[in-house]
This record gives structure tokens, C-alpha cells and sequence, in this order.
């Protein structure tokens, strides 16, 4: 396990509702750093397997400082004002990816307690699902976003701040609703968008799939999520999402209407070029800096990774990103590796002088 992050110890007991993946990883970041975590799930074996990964104990406590709800969105509001009304003195906060319909039931509710109540959501997740998919380092280096009410007070703003410093993530702020449709175009879409290129694959001729390269990969990667979970998060944030939805249908008219002009295929790509552009780069700064891949031939054999990593390293050239290209049945797999444009030369022939294939 990695070291804990730096961080002003919780002033009491933390109650972690939800074992799944990233109530879960909450625990185990939380009691890394040495909380006195406790756990409570609707799923009793779930919380029993987080309970074994030593995420906390099943044990209720006495009290709670922090309350994290870590359930579907369809149950926030209702297991929120639960937990507001269980522990007066506690700070609720829930971890749910759509921020403004769990506080709007719960004032519309007329749920007392709103000011110990800050929703937030860390930016981080798998396609894969449960506690046994959980990480302690789940959320390093991510963002953590936490969206004020009008209602809250400076001592939830600072507890649910803690949180997240705790876990290693980077604090964002935002309001409720500019989070949601935040992630409506960074996260919703992106899965609607990934769902529906997996969705064409059904139909075809079998043979089709043995051409699968790592694009398709990549694109289709997140269409293995939990179904059930995806569909309450796209339900409860459809509001935003549907107006994204519009817009890709008239980029979709638009490359229909005019497949057959060049320049009209030219310029959807190129928008999309430029939308790339303006992902931020690691830890969250603005890519400023150009990139160049360099490619790498890298034998299916044990211990190749960590020597095309000793050599790149002993180069001199920091990594900006990498991806690994290795289908099934053949004998190496492509490093892709990621670097500022003008190192890109110089670490091809570092690798090459140093017995590998790689090139631009």
C-alpha cells in the first residue's frame, strides 16, 4: 500500500454507507490513514468483504463525525435524510456522480439538517463494480468535486474538504448545478457514446471482431459497466445530458448530409482534434505542450515491462502517458508512450540503442 497522504485526523468516527467500489475505497483511504472507520451496507455480504479487505469494522458506532453515503443515486436523498436524522452531530456527505436532484428532494422533503449536508463526488471509478474491486489509492491524484448549497455550513466545507485530502485527491468546487452538467459532457456522454459503439457490434459477421485493434478497445472499455447503476445516473441527470445528445445528433445530420463532401468530413474531424486539446493534461494543468508517441515493440514475456520502464527511465525522458497494445495470440505487444514532441527522437534512439524496436 502507498503511504497516506497528508492530513488532519477526523475528530471522531466515520460511518461509510455503501460498500461497493467507491464507498469501499473511501474506507480503505480512510482507515490507511488511520480513521476509525465503520461500515454498513444493504448487501450484508458486501459489507462483510469490505470488512475483510480491511476497509473498517461492521461494529455501529457510538457516534460519527462524518457520515459518506455510497448508494445508487435513485437512494441518496432517502439515505441521506436517514443518516442526518441518526446522527445529529455528524457531517453527511454523499459520493454520487449527479450532485443537484438528491438536494432538491431532500429541501422539497423539508429535511432538517441541510447545513451539516454537503454533497461531492470523486472523479474516479472502473468498469468493474463491488468492494472486491476497491483501492485504497482509487482516488490519488483525481479530482474530488464539492458543490456548496446556500444552507451549508464552514464546518461541512472543511470536514468533507478533509475527505478528500485524505483520500489524494484534488479539490474542485462547483455548484450543484454546474457540476451536473459538467459531467453530463466529460463523463454521461462519454458513456452513452462508448454504450453505443459496443451496441453495433452485435450483428456482424464474427470474423469482423478478429480485425479488433486497441481502438476499439479504448472506445468500448466503459460499456462494460454495470447497467443497472448507469442507467439511474443517466435517469437522474438526463436533463443536461439530453442537451449534448442534441448536439452530437447534429454533428451526426451534419457528416450524413455531407459524407460525400471532403471538406465536410474534414471539419467534424477537426473539431474533434481540437476537442481533444482541451483535456487537461497529468495532475489536472493545462496541455500546453505538444506530444509525440513513440512506439515500441515489447516480447510477451515476464519481465519486459519493467525493462523497456528501466531503460526509458535511464534515458532521461519523462513519460507523459502510455498505453499498452497487445491482442491475444501475438507474440509482442505495442508500447505507445507518450512524450514532449522534441524528446521524442532522442528517446526512439535510446530504446534502440538498447536493443528495442521503437520508432515514430
Amino acid at each position: 500500500m502507498s503511504s497516506a497522504p497528508q492530513s488532519r485526523p477526523f475528530p471522531g468516527p466515520v460511518l461509510v454507507v455503501g460498500c461497493g467500489l467507491v464507498g469501499t475505497s473511501v474506507a480503505l483511504a480512510l482507515t490507511r490513514a488511520g480513521a476509525d472507520v465503520h461500515l454498513r451496507d444493504a448487501n450484508p455480504e458486501h459489507a462483510r468483504t469490505a470488512e475483510m479487505l480491511g476497509a473498517g469494522t461492521l461494529a455501529k458506532p457510538e457516534a460519527a463525525a462524518l457520515v459518506v453515503v455510497a448508494v445508487p443515486p435513485d437512494y441518496v436523498a432517502e439515505v441521506v435524510a436517514d443518516a442526518l436524522g441518526e446522527w445529529p452531530d455528524a457531517i453527511v456527505t454523499d459520493v454520487a456522480s449527479v450532485k443537484l436532484p438528491p438536494l432538491q428532494a431532500l429541501a422539497a422533503a423539508g429535511t432538517e439538517g441541510l447545513e451539516r449536508y454537503l454533497g461531492s463526488h470523486p472523479m474516479a471509478g472502473s468498469e468493474r463494480s463491488g468492494p472486491t474491486a476497491a483501492s485504497d489509492n482509487l482516488f490519488e491524484g483525481r479530482a474530488w468535486a464539492i458543490t456548496p448549497h446556500a444552507a451549508v455550513s464552514e464546518l461541512a466545507l472543511e470536514r468533507v474538504r478533509d475527505l478528500a485530502r485524505t483520500a489524494g485527491a484534488t479539490l474542485v468546487e462547483m455548484p450543484p448545478d454546474e457540476h451536473d452538467v459538467a459531467v453530463a459532457r466529460v463523463s454521461h456522454l462519454p458513456q452513452v457514446m462508448s454504450v453505443l459503439t459496443a451496441a453495433r457490434l452485435h450483428g456482424g459477421p464474427t470474423d469482423h471482431l478478429a480485425l479488433a485493434g486497441q481502438g476499439l478497445r479504448d472506445v468500448t472499455r466503459i460499456a462494460g459497466s454495470d447497467p443497472a447503476l448507469w442507467r439511474q445516473i443517466l435517469y437522474a441527470n438526463r436533463l443536461p445530458l439530453v442537451e449534448l445528445l442534441r448536439g452530437v445528433r447534429d454533428d451526426l445530420d451534419e457528416l450524413l448530409d455531407g459524407i460525400e463532401r471532403r471538406q465536410v468530413i474534414e471539419d467534424v474531424l477537426g473539431r474533434g482534434v481540437s476537442g481533444t486539446q482541451l483535456i487537461p493534461g497529468k495532475h489536472g494543468e493545462e496541455r500546453t505542450a505538444a506530444l509525440a508517441t513513440v512506439f515500441v515493440q515489447v516480447p510477451d514475456q515476464p519481465g519486459e515491462l519493467g525493462r523497456l520502464f528501466r531503460d526509458t527511465g535511464q534515458s532521461g525522458v519523462n513519460i507523459e502517458d502510455l498505453r499498452i497494445d497487445h491482442d491475444l495470440g501475438r507474440p509482442v505487444g505495442v508500447a505507445e508512450i507518450a512524450v514532449r514532441s522534441e524528446r521524442a527522437v532522442e528517446l526512439a534512439d535510446a530504446l534502440t540503442e538498447r536493443g528495442w524496436t521503437a520508432y515514430l
